[in-house]
């Protein structure tokens, strides 16, 4: 099993009604305790551990992965624990069956929020490329910083449109023309992997108790979901940043559905970081 990435805080956005908290089709989620018994499941669970979302309720995780796993899991969140990060594993066998699975936790209100998806079986390679394109920006300043920095976004993770919004500054780098521009003031979660897709209710439903809305592939609402396929969006990555007095974002939207991935969602919040870095270095130098 390969670890560990730890950044900034997820602000996964809010689905806008309780009714409409669920997860999206391309991923699994557990809420578990601290004590990693299981609290809530998706109702696609059973292709994730072998049994169905009813069976897992109230049982520790242990029933249902393999010992090393758990072992390795556990570990993880040991390290996790008393931060708010997002803690990644990939590559992860958790039951008797071969399929590998990418694994992402965080805390949330006191309880541990576990989403899987396939394993997309590239370990390194966003990551790798992250160091040169920070590189690059280098002789870039003012608005040229920015427009580079969608470039290089938009390089990296392979979207046909990246938006970046740092105050009242905006940059863009798109591959051919959307149906609409970006509205980056929508409350989106950190990954939709297809807005045509169905979301997968969490169950127990019950609405009034669930951390569900924090998770890097909590569902959108229907509204939210008609506004990006009316624009053309088919598939989007979101990558807040934060240093200092520096807050911004950026947008990748995908006009075909993109399969989720947790380590290219890792290596878009580092380069992101990176460059809130540079961005506030060129700030101070030129004011």
């Amino acid at each position: 099993m390969e670890t560990v990435h730890e950044l900034e805080p997820n602000s996964s956005a809010q689905t806008g009604t309780d009714e409409m908290i669920g997860v999206q089709s391309a991923g699994y989620l557990l809420e578990l305790s601290l004590d990693w018994i299981v609290l809530r499941a998706s109702e696609n669970i059973q292709r994730l551990l072998g049994e169905s979302h009813v069976t897992v309720i109230d049982e520790p995780l242990g029933r249902f992965v393999q010992s090393q796993a758990l072992h390795d899991l556990r570990n993880l969140f040991s390290r996790l624990s008393g931060t708010t990060g997002i803690a990644r594993a990939y590559g992860v066998r958790l039951t008797d069956d071969p399929d590998l699975f990418d694994i992402a936790f965080q805390l949330s209100d006191g309880r541990v929020l576990l989403e899987a998806t396939p394993s997309s079986g590239s370990y390194g390679e966003a990551f790798g490329s992250v160091g040169g394109l920070i590189a690059g920006l280098a002789n870039s300043h003012g608005q040229s910083l920015l427009d580079s920095a969608a470039r290089r976004m938009r390089a990296l993770t392979g979207y046909d449109r990246v938006t970046l919004i740092c105050g009242d500054h905006r940059a863009e780098s798109s591959r051919g023309t959307f149906a609409g521009a970006a509205d980056v003031s929508q409350d989106l979660p950190a990954m939709i992997a297809d807005t045509d897709a169905a979301a997968v209710s969490i169950f127990p439903r019950r609405y009034e108790d669930t951390s569900a809305s924090d998770a890097l592939m909590c569902s959108s609402t229907p509204n939210v979901l008609h506004s990006l396929r009316s624009a053309g969006v088919r598939a989007c990555l979101r990558v807040p940043f934060n240093v200092d007095e520096l807050q911004g974002e950026f947008r990748c939207d995908s006009r075909t559905a993109r399969q989720p991935s947790f380590e290219m969602h890792a290596a878009a919040e580092l380069f992101a970081q990176l460059f809130a870095m540079r961005l506030e270095i060129d700030r101070l130098k030129n004011g």
